[in-house]
């Protein structure tokens, strides 16, 4: 077998090193139809330690925006212009193409940010079901219906609903406990709660989740945080119990 000498082996490196340079970038575009964008400046921010801090900016000209650079991970982002929130989504290698308009806000084009969409978009859907039962309820009633036999009829179809979209969620995050996308749906999900707690649901994504998700550091600090105040709930029911039972012995 022929040797290969030094002399071919160091363009060689040079090569692979070039390529693999390529391979770790995104570059974002984005188009939008909302009036009034032009000359602003979307942000790319990042929440770390608390805090959102911006990773990128564009400017926007005639309704487009571009960014490019070095993603050596996936991480989860979200489009700010000036201190409002437009949209989440991965900044991972690849060209990730965002739309904005009045009705829909998409990002597209890489793997992760497919699947997320495309999750938003079956959640929005089933939360439209939702919204509709009330419009529906409110109907019959107009229409003469009973209004018992109207709630009791629609409260099992929103509790279906609700049960569905709670299992939709529930596998999401399962299906992606070893990627970006798990621990940000289930931090989106922990923040449509009041204030953070342990629930059936939450309890049951942790039995089941690998180690590598329970070491995410967002998820550690709410589950830290969760665990107190479940601590205060039921020290505040002991102390209630206990004032209930001085009461009774009066």
């Amino acid at each position: 077998m022929k040797k290969m000498d030094a002399g071919c082996i160091l363009p060689l490196l040079v090569v692979l090193l070039v390529v693999t340079s390529c391979t770790r970038k995104y570059k974002v575009e984005g188009t939008s139809s909302i009036i009034g964008l032009d000359g602003k400046v979307m942000y790319l921010n990042v929440l770390q330690d608390g805090e959102w801090v911006a990773v990128d900016s564009a400017e926007v000209v005639h309704g487009r925006f571009a960014m490019a650079g070095r993603a050596d991970t996936a991480r989860m982002v979200t489009l700010y212009m000036n201190n409002e929130p437009i949209m989440p989504f991965v900044l991972e290698n690849g060209k990730v193409m965002l739309t904005l308009s009045n009705s829909q806000l998409v990002a597209q084009g890489t793997p992760l940010n497919d699947k997320l969409y495309e999750f938003i978009a079956h959640r929005n859907a089933l939360e439209v079901q939702l919204e509709e039962l009330d419009r529906k309820k409110a109907r019959m009633v107009l229409d003469g219906a009973n209004v018992d036999v109207v709630h009791e009829q629609l409260a099992k179809d929103g509790d279906a609903l609700a049960q569905e979209m709670n299992d939709y969620i529930e596998q999401f995050i399962s299906d992606n406990y070893e990627n970006i996308l798990g621990p940000s749906i289930f931090m989106m999900m922990c923040s449509t709660l009041p204030y953070p707690v342990m629930t059936p649901q939450i309890e049951e994504i942790m039995r089941r989740a690998p180690l590598s998700f329970k070491e995410n550091q967002l998820v550690q600090d709410y589950l830290s945080k969760a665990k107190e105040n479940m601590q205060l709930i039921e020290e505040y029911k002991r102390l209630q119990d206990n004032v209930g039972a001085a009461t009774a012995q009066r």
